[in-house]
């Protein structure tokens, strides 16, 4: 099926290039860089407000720059990212989630390097992923010709197995994938990103390029070089607002902390863009480079977020509006500010646009092209819906959902029986922090904004992708051995244990024999039952001691097709022992 749509596909792009008009061969396209902070909220730079933060590369590239002022993310990482890369809900892609199996993209799906690949232009990816960590769904398998990433939703989490173990060091000289391979690297995490980003740029200079530079930073575990942290060591980042008339979060000393930690990476971040940015300059590349910077949501923990209500994972403002720079010298005039509404999603249609990309035609794109707005043209994108939800797990009906429809913004913090007046309805334009609840004074107004939500909370949850699920194909030449993190495992209730366990969904394109390791992220271990079920088969092992903590078994017959692996592991109490990784290797 992958290889069926890769070639539909660039036979659909191969027929448009020809058809290209003389005018459009003439128009060089640009080079693109799309920057993505991790857990940056609004209010993290100077250039919005923040007399705390030091960002003089980020301001000064906002005042070049085309500014959306009300873009609109997804509440979340992985459903931000899957939108970013598609043009389209995240719901329609598989994603629902960032961990428990729900941060996974139907591998069906057509990615912007994809896209963008089959136009001509190399591309790259470093940094975070977050989309699904085993072959299809790899970066390298979506369409990136050069990645260097880190597994799971973040350096040092419990699915980013090779770094899990290094604690308060995690950010450190992470081990990472380069092109499918371990990579050792040397450094803190975003020194070592940007490094990578400048050698692609640097090595693709002569041909059109894609880079994709997704920072893990500044989202948790907040370690950084000690010499930024000095920075902000004695700062009160609580102080300064008292006269500003908007709404501020009390602090308490932890929440100072983090804030501190977090300025501290964010300012890492733009000393490290100054270098991407000066080297774009000194290859003459800066004029023809367009560069987006964006962040994947709000900030995490309470700090100064311009007024705005709510933070990371809420669908208020605060979760959901972040900066959103454009820069491309050679079409559009800068330092302007766009007050249309605009969404990651519009990402992939603007560079079809602007690069002479073709979009597929064989589903829907939510996206709509931002050129208009670039370009200073008028646009009708002021009338359209744009919908967000997300609950942990995935979506339940009427909770931590909105829609928002110009000028008015409807949300749902209730249950599935809910009547209207348990909503929230709000003039966004008028009251941008979300302080005044027009429920009762504009009933008419939040019963049509509901209709829409209804029907789009209907279709997302039927869409096929949402409802199958997507598995890690094994034993293949593009990956084996294949190893399961806890990332991508999907947890179900045992009644037994009455607990959660965790499995994975898997498919073998073959029958064949398999070695199968189980590592349960302990150093030792004893009295320990195994029953490992995949599929219909059922295998069952006692341990007196295991001194290193892993379970190995060898020569293991799977059959073909999709099924899912448990591996359940209790000790000798009968608690439960979750595994740390499953590595499946195809031995014949």
């Amino acid at each position: 099926m992958i290889a069926t749509k890769k070639i539909l596909y660039a036979a659909l792009c191969l027929f448009i290039l020809i058809g290209c008009s003389e005018e459009s061969k003439k128009t060089k396209r640009p080079n693109v860089i799309i920057v993505v902070t991790d857990d940056q909220g609004f209010g993290d730079l100077g250039y919005y407000g923040n007399p705390h933060i030091q960002t003089p590369t980020l301001d000064g590239f906002a005042k070049e720059s085309v500014r959306f002022d009300q873009f609109i993310v997804s509440p979340v990482c992985a459903p931000t990212r899957a939108s970013l890369m598609t043009g389209r809900y995240s719901l329609r892609t598989g994603v629902r989630d960032t961990y428990r199996g729900g941060a996974i993209m139907a591998t069906g799906e057509i990615t912007v390097a994809e896209m963008l690949k089959e136009a001509g232009y190399t591309t790259g990816m470093v940094g975070k992923w977050h989309l699904g960590d085993n072959y299809p769904s790899r970066p390298q398998d979506q369409g990136f010709d050069f990645t260097l990433r880190h597994l799971s939703g973040g350096i040092g989490q419990p699915g980013d197995w090779p770094n899990t173990k290094k604690g308060k060091r995690s950010y450190f000289d992470p081990m990472l994938w380069k092109n499918g391979e371990m990579f050792q690297s040397k450094g803190y995490c975003s020194d070592v990103f940007t490094e990578a980003a400048m050698d692609f740029v640097e090595q693709n200079k002569e041909q059109p390029f894609f880079l994709y530079l997704s920072y893990n930073a500044p989202h948790a575990p907040l370690q950084v070089p000690q010499e930024y942290y000095d920075r902000y060591k004695d700062i009160d980042p609580s102080t300064g607002f008292e006269n500003d008339g908007r709404p501020f979060p009390e602090m308490d000393e932890r929440m100072k902390e983090n804030a501190r930690k977090v300025y501290a990476m964010v300012n890492n971040i733009d000393d490290n863009l100054k270098k991407l940015f000066n080297q774009l300059e000194d290859l003459k590349l800066e004029d023809n480079t367009l560069v987006i910077f964006m962040t994947d949501n709000g900030h995490q923990h309470y700090r100064y977020a311009a007024g705005m209500r709510g933070r990371k994972s809420f669908v208020y403002e605060g979760g959901v509006r972040v900066p959103s720079f454009w820069r491309l010298p050679s079409r559009f005039k800068g330092n302007r500010d766009i007050e249309t509404p605009a969404a990651h999603y519009d990402v992939l249609p603007t560079l079809a646009d602007l690069c002479n990309g073709q979009l597929p035609t064989d589903r829907i794109i939510d996206g709509k092209s931002l050129v208009p707005l670039l370009s200073n043209e008028n646009s009708s994108l002021d009338n359209r819906s744009l919908p967000r939800s997300w609950v942990r797990g995935g979506p339940e009906k009427y909770n931590n959902i909105s829609i928002r429809k110009n000028p008015y913004k409807l949300i749902g913090n209730t249950g599935e029986t809910a009547g209207i007046e348990q909503f929230e309805l709000y003039n966004i334009l008028d009251d941008p922090y979300e302080q005044n609840n027009l429920v009762g004074a504009k009933t008419m107004e939040a019963q049509k904004l509901k209709s829409e939500m209804d029907i789009w909370f209907d279709e997302m949850t039927n869409s096929p992708n949402f409802i199958k699920a997507q598995p890690a194909i094994i034993g293949t030449a593009y990956e084996n051995p294949s190893v399961l993190n806890l990332n991508d495992a999907v947890f179900a209730k045992n009644q037994d244990l009455e607990q959660d366990v965790a499995g994975w969904e898997i498919e073998a394109t073959e029958a064949g024999n398999y070695d199968i390791q189980i590592n349960t992220g302990r150093k030792q271990l004893s009295q320990i039952s195994l029953t490992l079920t995949v599929g219909e088969l059922e295998i069952k092992r006692e341990y007196k001691e295991l001194a290193d903590g892993i379970i190995d078994l060898k020569n293991i017959e799977l059959q073909k097709g999709a099924t899912k692996l448990t591996p359940l592991i209790t000790g000798k109490n009968g608690g439960y022992i979750k595994p740390f990784y499953v590595k499946m290797t195809k031995t014949n």
